[in-house]
């Protein structure tokens, strides 16, 4: 098993990646065993001062209680990460942690787990949108050194 390339899911608690993680899940560890690549699940961890921004010397009563949130929400998206890759048999998996910007997260992981591929889900927004918020999909796919897969979320018919 230590000769397989490096898959890397970034998931964060959106529909939209774990949609991507079930993808890949389904299209390339289905059967577990035939796998030709080891899973390693990034969650990008966002920062307590990211979250507070300039709030001020009043922030730091609310510090820990951001803090602590954080940590619950990405202990919450792992555990369901987990859980996902366990009802589809799959074992051998990794779950990392790494606080900071998304987009740096998942092209520093790359490099970390020297990963032949990235996954990430789409979230789908408007070129506005992704100008104001930016893509972390569209960040990866230009600076990661792998090859990005990008998952798009099926619109649901309504």
């Amino acid at each position: 098993m230590g000769d397989k390339q490096v898959m890397i899911v970034g998931i964060d608690d959106s529909d939209h990646s774990f949609y991507a993680l079930e993808w890949t899940l389904t299209h390339f560890f289905n059967p577990p065993s035939n796998a030709a690549f080891k899973l390693v699940i990034v969650h990008a961890r966002t920062t307590p001062t990211s979250v507070l921004g300039l709030a001020g010397p009043a922030s730091t009563d609310v510090f820990p209680l951001v803090e602590a949130d954080l940590k619950k929400t990405a202990d919450r998206v792992a555990q369901k990460a987990k859980d996902l890759c366990s009802g589809k048999s799959v074992k051998d998996v990794s779950v990392d942690i790494i606080e900071g910007d998304p987009r740096n997260v998942m092209c520093d992981a790359v490099e970390k787990y020297n990963a032949y591929v990235l996954v990430l889900g789409s979230h789908g927004y408007g070129a506005f949108k992704r100008a104001v918020l930016g893509s972390v999909s569209d960040y990866c796919s230009h600076n990661a050194h792998s090859s990005v897969m990008i998952v798009k979320k099926p619109k649901s018919k309504k």
